[in-house]
């Protein structure tokens, strides 16, 4: 039977389009890595993404929802957020105004994760944002 188990592990959660949600989702994120040391970097990473989804997309609608999911092998992280589509642009990275309140979250996103994938199209896309920890000895992802 071993050779079907995968080592990394894997978990999902959806969740309905509220900005309440996106606190849920952080506080998942932060259960499931308790004690990694990425586990900060993953908890910003899904505020971003889910925050993004509901404000760029049709996940944010009554009845809208966006998917979660974590992966975890020996060292990386791998976040994806899934939403429902509804926008014909692709996520960007924007260029914010000092005095801008919004325009920064996919900049933090890119500081932080050693690789960004963005797949789909305006009926729905995924951003996976990829953390690696660190070496033995070194303090951060």
């Amino acid at each position: 039977m071993d050779e079907y188990m995968s080592a990394p592990r894997v978990w999902g959660l959806m969740c309905p389009g509220s900005r309440e949600e996106v606190t849920r989702a952080r506080r998942w994120t932060r259960d499931i890595l308790n004690g990694h040391p990425c586990a900060h970097d993953a908890e910003l990473i899904v505020s971003e993404l889910g925050s993004n989804a509901l404000t760029h997309t049709a996940s944010g609608t009554a009845y809208g929802t966006f998917q979660l999911t974590l992966s975890l092998s020996a060292r990386t992280v791998a976040i994806s957020v899934t939403d429902e589509g509804g926008h014909p642009e692709e996520p960007h990275r924007a260029e914010a105004d000092p005095d801008d309140t919004h325009g920064r979250g996919l900049t933090i996103v890119m500081a932080l994760a050693r690789r960004l994938d963005i797949t789909g199209s305006q009926h729905g896309r995924t951003v996976t944002a990829q953390l690696v920890a660190p070496e033995a000895g070194a303090t951060t992802c």
